[in-house]
């Protein structure tokens, strides 16, 4: 009868290291990455609000900011999942474009004041404008802040990666 031998002592220390990693030392770094991977995200984003020329950029912005009014920032799962974005009800609007009126509604009366060539919404003022139905295209800013995102995680992700390999499995 033959007999085979495997030695496994290599992998003991590879397996002490995942149970090291698994307790707290990877995960946490993990979190952190994401939530940094996060907040790189809503710079991306806001940069490309800016870089599209949005009007009324001010809410929106700030929407798009950790802990900013409006701001959707939640963690799940013990860190391992981020979801960022905005409660802002006109954000969509603004990205994927609308409709001046209501369907059905050919013009309606929006009151205000101009400044320059910016209009400024008063429900109070006695002057405004006429909106005639009409498309109003999408800045679509939060497409373009992903493109841009997207080779930007994938270089720091790999590095990240490599990084993290180094630390908790060289020499394994």
């Amino acid at each position: 009868m033959s007999v085979v031998t495997f030695d496994m002592s290599e992998y003991r220390e590879f397996f002490r290291r995942m149970e090291r990693a698994a307790r707290g030392d990877f995960r946490a770094e993990f979190e952190l990455y994401i939530e940094a991977v996060g907040s790189e995200f809503l710079r991306i984003l806001q940069d490309e609000i800016v870089r599209r020329k949005v009007i009324d950029t001010r809410l929106l912005l700030a929407s798009f900011e950790r802990g900013g009014d409006g701001n959707v920032w939640s963690l799940s799962d013990g860190g391992l999942t981020l979801e960022v974005g905005t409660n802002l009800e006109y954000a969509a609007f603004v990205n994927d474009g609308h409709w001046t009126n209501p369907r059905g509604v050919a013009r309606r009366w929006v009151p205000g004041y101009w400044e320059g060539d910016r209009f400024i919404y008063d429900p109070e003022a006695k002057t405004g404008m006429l909106l005639k139905q009409h498309w109003v295209e999408g800045a679509h800013y939060f497409e373009g802040a992903l493109r841009a995102f997207e080779p930007v995680f994938k270089a720091s992700a790999e590095a990240k990666l490599r990084e993290w390999l180094q630390r908790f499995f060289e020499g394994v």
